[in-house]
C-alpha cells in the first residue's frame, strides 16, 4: 500500500531539490525541528511537538540525485512507518517542477495511513508555498486536521 501525490511548483527542479535535501529547506516546510545529514547514507531526524517524549521520524537517505530524485527509508518512528520508503521524483513540465511523491510500503491500509495521507498533502502544499514564496508552514505551524494534529 502506498500514499501517492502529485504537486506542481512554479520553480526550478534545483530549487525544489534544495528544499528536499538541505536541513534548512526541510525545516522550512515539514518541521522546524529537523537535524541530521541530508547526504546519501546520512540520517535526517524530524521531530514534532507532542506529549512527551516528542514524536518523530529518522530517515536514512538512500538516494539524492540533483534536481531529479530523493529517496529515504524510515529507520526510526511509529511501527507502521519503519521500513517504508519516501520518494520524491522531480520533472520539469512547462513552468512547473512536478513532484511525484510516494510513501511506499505500508503493510496494510489503516486509520493512521489515512491520517498520514492527508498530512502529507498539507506538508506538500507547505513545500510548494516555501519554494514559491519563501515561507512554508512547517510544524508546529502546520494545518491541524484532527485530534491527532
Amino acid at each position: 500500500m502506498d500514499i501517492l501525490h502529485r504537486v506542481g511548483i512554479t520553480a526550478s527542479p534545483k530549487e525544489v531539490y534544495d528544499a528536499l535535501t538541505t536541513i534548512d529547506g526541510l525545516a522550512g516546510w515539514w518541521t522546524r525541528d529537523t537535524t541530521g545529514d541530508g547526504e546519501v547514507g546520512g540520517v535526517i531526524r524530524f521531530r514534532f511537538e507532542a506529549a512527551p517524549p516528542p514524536s518523530g521520524f529518522d530517515m536514512k537517505v538512500l538516494a539524492a540525485e540533483p534536481a531529479e530524485r530523493v529517496l529515504w527509508e524510515v529507520v526510526e518512528g511509529p511501527g507502521e512507518w519503519v521500513g517504508t520508503r519516501i520518494r520524491f521524483d522531480l520533472k520539469q513540465e512547462d513552468e512547473y517542477t512536478i513532484v511525484l511523491f510516494a510513501h511506499e510500503g505500508w503493510a496494510a491500509p489503516n486509520e493512521f495511513m489515512h491520517h498520514c495521507g492527508t498530512k502529507w498533502a498539507t506538508f506538500l502544499m507547505s513545500l510548494k508555498k516555501l519554494v514559491e514564496t519563501g515561507a512554508g508552514e512547517p510544524a508546529p505551524d502546520d494545518v491541524r486536521i484532527s485530534n491527532w494534529h
